[in-house]
């Protein structure tokens, strides 16, 4: 029985780079610098190359690239969850940008659970990826030093702070949340209560609430224990959240929710209770999810600026691993959305 095998390095299919390079007329070197870096290939130089990859079904060999520069041209990224559009939108963003680099994006799913996450990060820096990119700040001491120690350039996102130790591109969680409360404040509420995700191991969702916290206690206004009601992440846990919030709070007029879900749930349960809303009771949010402009009232939030956080992660870690230097903090703007579920304080 023959057998034959293919010489290591040499394209998957019959083609040859020059094969390439001759059909679409151009030098081999442009054919390389199409496949590796685009950006820097004109748009219609690109297609003509790409028609020829097409035609001749050539598949350069990863392995043998992979070989040569050093690199496996992936990126990996650990998310907490797909299921939360948010992050599905960040991540695309980050994959587009990164083809336009010529990079490949492995997606990884932590649930929120650290040591879940751990294991994810260290399975993909031992799968070679070059570079990793990590939601919030809040990760194992033993995590950093991993990615010290294989020396993979890193940046964290959603969360952003000029003193940050660590590379980030993000915002300020705690100031956004600052000033949708004092939206709410400017409106004459007195008497708000918050509706939150367990923020114990969640360092986004623990800066929201300090922001919504000190901001209320710093205008002397009422809070206590009872003023806060934990639920998890699902519109029917909003709900009920709303439902003992009330009975524990008679004066409340205001709810302020760390995530849109949890204020859709809240909107659902006033309109059940015959609350108008803002009439009655004012509901914030904090994301600017795609449905929460199509609320029975239009939800007022924090828009996230998720693309964005995912084209520029992918540009400081590719710019990295060209040892160019660029900061190493990215503060990008999340603006407060005054839409309307918020309104006056009832007389």
């Amino acid at each position: 029985m023959r057998t034959s095998r293919r010489p290591f390095g040499e394209a998957r299919g019959n083609a040859r780079l020059v094969d390439v390079a001759r059909r679409a007329g151009v030098s081999t070197a442009s054919v390389s610098r199409a496949l590796n870096s685009p950006q820097k290939v004109s748009p219609d130089l690109r297609a003509r190359i790409q028609d020829a990859l097409n035609k001749l079904r050539y598949v350069p060999n990863g392995a043998a690239r992979a070989l040569a520069s050093r690199r496996s041209y992936t990126i990996g990224a650990v998310v907490p969850t797909l299921s939360n559009s948010i992050f599905g939108s960040g991540v695309a963003a980050l994959q587009q940008r990164l083809e336009e680099y010529g990079y490949t994006l492995l997606v990884a799913n932590s649930r929120y659970d650290v040591a879940v996450e751990t294991r994810q990060i260290r399975a993909l820096v031992e799968r070679g990826v070059d570079g990793l990119v990590l939601v919030g700040q809040k990760h194992r001491a033993d995590t950093y030093e991993l990615m010290r120690k294989f020396r993979v350039p890193y940046v964290n996102t959603y969360m952003a702070s000029k003193g940050s130790p660590h590379p980030c591109v993000g915002f300020d969680q705690r100031a956004a949340a600052a000033r949708l409360a004092e939206h709410l404040i400017e409106l004459g509420h007195r008497h708000i209560g918050l509706i939150t995700y367990p923020y114990a191991n969640n360092d986004r969702i623990s800066a929201r609430m300090r922001g919504m916290r000190e901001t209320i206690l710093r205008h002397g206004l009422p809070f206590s224990a009872a003023s806060v009601a934990e639920a998890p992440y699902s519109l029917p846990d909003g709900r009920a959240a709303l439902r003992r919030l009330l009975k524990a709070n008679q004066d409340l007029t205001a709810v302020m929710c760390t995530t849109d879900l949890h204020a859709t749930g809240a909107l659902v349960e006033a309109h059940a209770q015959g609350l108008a809303v803002p009439g009655r009771l004012s509901v914030t949010g904090f994301d600017d999810l795609d449905s929460s402009l199509h609320q029975d009232p239009p939800l007022t939030t924090v828009h996230i600026p998720t693309q964005a956080m995912g084209t520029r992660a992918a540009d400081y870690l590719v710019a990295r691993l060209r040892g160019q230097i660029v900061p190493r903090v990215m503060l990008l703007e999340a603006k407060v959305v005054i839409r309307g579920s918020t309104g006056p304080a009832p007389n």
